[in-house]
């Protein structure tokens, strides 16, 4: 049998290797010691598998596709959060233990078997995507550009890695009812970025619902992220930046004291409101539309029985670049058009998954 060159090389058929894996459930348990035979090419899941065929037929696993896709098989390998089906044991070093721990951030329900409930439930919470009223399904329009900004964050497989490592919550219980985690920040950054989203102010509802401010950037999540979703770079700073850019920002405050912006949004605001189906149509504050009744109809609220604000692109020059206008207006985002009567985080039987043009029951 050949010997190995180094110890990242690939593993020796039948070499028998040294295991700590954890067992019990919620009111207590223990590592436990095994010695599990390792075949040239294997990942940690084949050695589990192996180990319940063996010696430990009892011991508890999620897994389903073996192919890094599903995200079921999230445990923690040396401290590591990783997949077990994507961690080949040609990584280790011959001689090392392997220790197999559950993911710490969730409650334990047996064995590597954790309850991950924490993250359903911040979905739930999350306000889906909200359509432009007037486009049926079918007729939604994108730029390859627009595709390609979000594409990024559809990648991933809800192996909730980043919401185990985040130690926002790993090490502080307490934060959990108020943080939604890198998952849904980045479920936020997609939506945000979404063209035919009419929901304008997603980066406020990650700053006041979901907790974007106890982030302090420290990339763990990116880090373990099997699909390699750059979360903190791409998703949560550019979040943290919109979130900041026109209330705290000098520049954005000097130059509506130059342009007098305050002044012509008091006049917009003490105009009398008027019924929105007179107003005509209305555009969000994205597309930098300024018209004072628009901006009061807004304002007032816009449910899915009446109009919705068209989501518009940002006016731009020749050259590309933003209209001076855009880095000068002093409000922070556009006003939901949802309305102001309807509250965050939405129960389950509120979330609108289905198009506003389909039938609903009425009252």
């Amino acid at each position: 049998m050949a010997t190995q060159n180094a110890p990242g090389g690939t593993g020796k058929a039948g070499t028998t290797r040294n295991f700590k894996v954890w067992r019990g459930d919620e009111s207590g348990g223990d590592l436990t010691d095994y010695q599990v035979q390792v075949n040239e090419g294997e990942v940690v899941l084949d050695v589990i598998h192996r180990l319940q065929a063996t010696e430990a037929p009892d011991l508890a696993c999620r897994w389903n596709c073996k192919a890094g896709k599903c995200g079921s098989c999230s445990m923690e390998i040396n401290g590591m959060p990783r997949l077990g089906c994507m961690t080949r044991m040609s990584t280790f070093d011959e001689n090392e233990t392997v220790t197999i721990t559950p993911l710490r951030t969730f409650p334990i329900i047996r064995d590597l078997v954790t309850d991950v409930s924490f993250n359903y439930e911040k979905a739930r919470e999350t306000p889906a995507f909200a359509p432009p009223e007037e486009l049926k399904p079918g007729e939604y329009r994108m730029q390859q550009v627009d595709v390609e900004r979000s594409q990024e964050f559809r990648k991933c497989i809800e192996c909730f890695l980043c919401q185990n490592t985040c130690h926002v919550v790993r090490d502080h219980e307490e934060n959990k009812e108020s943080f939604s985690g890198p998952r849904y920040f980045i479920r936020a950054a997609e939506l945000d970025m979404h063209p035919l989203d009419a929901k304008t102010d997603r980066k406020e509802y990650a700053q006041a619902s979901q907790g974007l401010g106890y982030c302090n950037i420290t990339k763990c999540c990116t880090e373990v992220c099997p699909e390699h979703i750059k979360i903190t770079d791409n998703a949560i700073i550019p979040m943290k930046e919109r979130v900041v850019d026109r209330r705290y920002d000098p520049v954005v405050w000097l130059g509506s004291k130059i342009f007098r912006r305050g002044k012509q949004n008091e006049a917009a605001q003490a105009q009398t409101p008027r019924d929105p189906d007179e107003l005509g149509s209305v555009h969000s504050h994205a597309g930098a539309s300024h018209e004072p009744e628009a901006e009061v109809g807004a304002e007032r609220g816009v449910h899915w029985a009446r109009q919705v604000p068209h989501p518009t692109a940002p006016p731009l020059d020749s050259r590309g670049r933003l209209a001076i206008s855009e880095f000068t207006f002093d409000k922070a985002a556009a006003p939901s058009p949802f309305g102001d009567d309807v509250t965050f985080p939405l129960p389950a039987e509120g979330l609108n998954y289905s198009h506003p043009d389909q039938p609903r029951d009425k009252d």
